[in-house]
């Protein structure tokens, strides 16, 4: 059997609804990249009270039926309360309700060494969850280059690669790229203002900004990137390289979370 996913999903109003969801690109990374099931979470249900976070029993459940967990990008932004700062006027698109559910969930998985992967919104709800702050607007900070896709573009020439970054050497995507630096694709327009503690920097673009991290503590595998790896992840030998390694650490969760199972059923 294949290891199961938990992909967080986004919480959007649509025609007069209330619609949790996430974009093709990542389920299909999750699915073939990583060789998984993925299985879509929702974020806390609009008829809760959404100023309350999920009750520890909610992530317990969650954690116990996935072998690991994605948290994808999205056009929404962590809610700035979160890590001391208020919204810029006018306020940038926010998501609450995801806010609610992965927040805690991060926080959770890495305590427990659950294999945990963050792209683009994912990379900065890790940041936030362990205690580091966000830039609102990155290409309003002095040296800061735009890091935003260009929307005069195609969909195609906006996920094309748009600047290098410097890949720690010895860090785990230095390893699965073989080199130290490579071309990475840009579409955010927040970033790391404070790094969270506790964490090592895995790649940094030429401006300084912080594209990739990781937890070192944690007993799982875990990885953070501001870029997209999962768009055409197959024609990219890093990006393979990291839901290759993602998928195969959920395997490995997925055989002891089993093999305890069997333990507890013969006992």
């Amino acid at each position: 059997m294949r290891p199961v996913i938990g992909v967080i999903s986004d919480v959007k109003a649509r025609d007069g609804h209330v619609v949790h969801g996430v974009t093709e690109k990542y389920i299909y990374a999750v699915a073939r990249g990583a060789q998984a099931m993925p299985v879509l979470i929702p974020g806390t249900i609009s008829a809760v009270d959404s100023a309350m976070a999920p009750e520890r029993i909610v992530v317990d459940e969650i954690l116990s039926a996935v072998d690991a967990l994605f948290l994808p990008g999205s056009p929404s932004n962590v809610g700035p309360q979160h890590y001391g700062d208020v919204p810029h006027d006018p306020p940038l698109p926010a998501d609450p309700h995801r806010d609610d559910i992965s927040l805690p969930l991060i926080r959770a998985a890495l305590e427990r060494g659950v294999p945990l992967f963050g792209v683009c919104r994912g990379f900065q709800e890790m940041n936030v969850a362990l205690g580091g702050t966000l830039f609102q607007k990155l290409y309003e900070q002095p040296g800061r280059f735009d890091h935003r896709e260009d929307s005069s573009l195609d969909i195609e020439g906006q996920y094309s690669p748009a600047h290098g970054v410097a890949l720690t050497e010895g860090g785990l995507l230095a390893s699965l790229a073989g080199d130290t630096t490579w071309r990475v694709n840009s579409l955010h327009g927040q970033g790391v203002a404070t790094l969270a503690p506790g964490v090592v920097v895995e790649a940094q673009a030429g401006d300084g900004t912080i594209e990739a991290f990781r937890v070192p503590d944690s007993p799982g595998f875990n990885m953070a990137i501001q870029w997209h790896p999962e768009w055409r992840f197959w024609e990219d030998r890093l990006s393979s390289g990291i839901f290759t390694a993602f998928g195969a650490a959920a395997r490995l969760a997925a055989e002891r979370r089993r093999a305890g199972g069997r333990l507890k059923a013969a006992g």
